[in-house]
């Protein structure tokens, strides 16, 4: 079924997912998306989660960390803050963190990739620029764990999330300086990812704080891809863009890239959106 909005002028989403039943007996991805996200036309927001040790957390982000980033960015609007979007997205993060351990996060975690896209006024830097300057739009993300986002830019792969994996020696050392340990790519022998939503029993190593990004939008950048590390597990960036760069449609872009993860032999669950943006 298709989830795209013809009349919408902004962008188009397609999600696909598998539980990929040769290797998963259970589907512990979700994920959640908006058009005109929080009330405001042409806003969005787009999410990926990927479960481990268990649905639940996956589960409870899809259903409510959407909530949980509306009330922050409007808690900050309503106070006229200057805080960005980017320490919005942190502070929604690390509540989110707290409020699922507390509930649903005891036992299991989740990996996240999300994005929000809204248009911004153009900086004013010369009386030149003060008429006949459009909105720009503007693309946040912030992810923990190794979900991933990747953006297309005039055909080239461009990464807006980063990888937070015991593999990575940046987080490494700031495990091994929290008291842990870090043994075959694991926090403490045991979990693959450094930084996630929930995991309550290793919280003082496995931290819910995000990596960030801005990026504003051009005429050359024509649609998003967010999936979990079951895509990129055998598929890397550039070959991604590459097998769907071609594709309008973003409902058969997400199902290409399911099926080529399957194809490929990937050993884990398949969530993938594909958000193709208006004029790409």
């Amino acid at each position: 079924m298709s989830n795209i909005r013809e009349d919408f002028p902004y962008f188009h989403v397609g999600v696909s997912e598998d539980r990929n039943r040769r290797c998963r007996r259970t589907m512990e991805d979700s994920h959640s998306y908006f058009y005109d996200f929080a009330g405001i036309e042409g806003q969005g927001f787009f999410s990926i989660f990927d479960g481990h040790a268990g649905k639940q957390a996956a589960e409870w982000c899809g259903n409510h960390f959407h909530e949980i980033f509306q009330d922050e960015l409007q808690k900050n609007l309503q106070k006229n803050s200057d805080i960005s979007i980017q320490e919005i997205f942190h502070e929604a993060f690390l509540r989110a963190d707290k409020q699922l351990n507390e509930n649903a996060g005891k036992h299991s975690g989740c990996t996240a990739v999300t994005a929000f896209l809204r248009s911004e006024p153009e900086k004013i830097t010369s009386e030149n620029d003060i008429n006949g300057k459009d909105p720009s739009r503007v693309l946040y993300t912030a992810n923990v764990g190794d979900a991933r986002a990747v953006l297309n830019r005039d055909g080239r792969a461009v990464r807006l999330s980063y990888d937070h994996k015991g593999s990575d020696p940046q987080e490494a050392k700031r495990i091994v300086e929290a008291g842990g340990f870090v043994m075959n790519n694991r926090v403490n022998g045991v979990l693959a990812v450094t930084r996630s939503l929930g995991d309550c029993s290793m919280k003082e190593f496995v931290i819910g704080k995000p990596y960030t990004t801005k990026i504003t939008l051009t005429e050359k950048d024509s649609f998003l891809i967010l999936a979990c590390d079951g895509l990129w597990d055998v598929c890397n960036d550039q070959e991604a863009v590459d097998l769907v760069k071609d594709i309008m449609d973003p409902q058969e872009a997400s199902t290409k890239l399911i099926r080529h993860a399957l194809q490929n032999f990937s050993t884990d669950n398949l969530s993938v959106m594909v958000v193709r943006f208006k004029n790409g």
